[in-house]
């Protein structure tokens, strides 16, 4: 063969194989791998099944507590040793983060949970009261004309009001806006939201109903009032909704409204769940569209106690007499189902909610328990606290006459 025809061949042959060049033998997938993915996936899911039917038998609280008072010294028994606060008899609390604010007819003071100070304003209040919500707390006079606001450990804002002018109610919420209901001169009540940094977002005005309290909403969209007024000449408490949006009104309409019996409404809370209205007589809970969801009815009992700060619940503190030691807690939730009720046999110094928690003290034992009252922790002997501040995380805020501390159920 001539030997050009064979360079030919053999070049066509190379380009043949650069084109289709030989297959590589494809690697079966190893069983073993594929068994070992199987079984993870098979752990992630059936683990993540048990955290969810079995949340509230496990301890997470307990972490969380560790991170958060892990540099705070305390005894074997959970306490943590006891602070001196200022104030006095008229002295009102509120729960900041971990800290103490402290109301009282001479000054406003913020402790951490060791005793530091972190915020000491001297202002004289007649009626000093103290709310918290998120990392935001006030501090005002019912019925005078100071209200100061603590956030980041410091205070952040205040307000004065003009001689003519009196504070009635103030609130906060979650996310830092607040509200205040003030007596002006011409008007039964006026209401005024203010943003996170303090700054006016609505005023509404009116000289038709009075205004007792109002509660913004967690998206602070809306904000309820409760007010108090005549129905077809009968006394009678209403919700009404109104928007925070817009400028100044006078007697703006309600986007909605609902009475709430007739009789008097002791506190109003928005919280993700709706709303609560606690009456002398009766509970009830409201949608975001004022809606009624649910009520309970206690008449005939004495109302010593309550709390609707735990999660989607309320707790009630009812006797069948003014006096004495005999008393039911009683536990609801929005529908005004009754979750869990406990007969208590001893004097009850105080009641507070928050989360899942609900702290019962009386002279020497704090119990906690959760919303089906079952008890969580108990710690007996509690040196003379006269108030528990009820926490999310489980922990408790013990306040004395003159001294404070922590509680960590351990």
């Amino acid at each position: 063969m001539p030997r050009h025809i064979f360079s030919k061949k053999a070049h066509r042959l190379n380009e043949d194989q650069d084109v289709h060049p030989p297959r590589k033998q494809e690697k079966r997938p190893n069983l073993f791998l594929r068994l070992l993915a199987f079984l993870l996936t098979v752990a992630m899911v059936l683990g993540a099944v048990f955290l969810i039917v079995n949340y509230d038998k496990l301890n997470f609280d307990a972490v969380k507590r560790w991170f958060a008072y892990r540099d705070l010294e305390r005894g074997e028994g959970g306490q943590a040793e006891s602070f001196p606060y200022d104030g006095d008899s008229s002295s009102t609390f509120a729960s900041l983060d971990g800290d103490l604010l402290v109301c009282s007819s001479t000054g406003v003071r913020l402790y951490s949970a060791s005793g530091q100070v972190y915020v000491d304003r001297t202002v004289t209040m007649e009626h000093p009261v103290a709310v918290a919500a998120g990392s935001t707390a006030l501090a005002y006079d019912a019925g005078g004309r100071v209200l100061l606001v603590c956030r980041d450990r410091e205070e952040v804002f205040s307000l004065e009001l003009e001689e003519d002018e009196e504070i009635l109610s103030a609130d906060v919420n979650d996310s830092g806006w607040m509200v205040t209901v003030t007596q002006e001169s011409g008007y039964k009540g006026v209401v005024t939201v203010y943003d996170s940094q303090f700054q006016l977002k609505m005023q509404v005005s009116l000289s038709s109903r009075f205004i007792a309290d109002a509660a913004l909403s967690p998206d602070n969209r809306t904000v309820a009032l409760l007010t108090m007024g005549l129905d077809d000449s009968a006394f009678t408490s209403r919700v009404e909704l109104f928007p925070t949006t817009g400028t100044s009104t006078e007697e703006l309409e309600p986007q909605a409204s609902v009475q709430v019996g007739n009789q008097v409404i002791l506190e109003l809370t928005w919280d993700s769940n709706g709303i609560w209205a606690v009456g002398e007589s009766d509970i009830y809970h409201l949608d975001a569209a004022a809606a009624l969801t649910g009520s309970y009815s206690y008449t005939g009992r004495y109302l010593k106690g309550f709390s609707v700060d735990g999660s989607g619940t309320a707790a009630l503190l009812l006797g069948k007499y003014r006096a004495g030691s005999a008393a039911e807690l009683v536990v609801i939730d929005g529908e005004g189902q009754t979750i869990a009720a406990l007969a208590m046999d001893e004097q009850v110094l105080s009641i507070s909610a928050a989360g899942r928690y609900i702290s019962v003290l009386t002279a020497d034992r704090l119990d906690i328990y959760n919303q089906e009252l079952e008890n969580y922790h108990t710690l007996e002997g509690t040196q003379s606290a006269r108030k528990a501040l009820q926490r999310a995380d489980g922990s408790v805020m013990l306040v004395g006459n003159k001294t404070a501390r922590v509680y960590l159920p351990q």
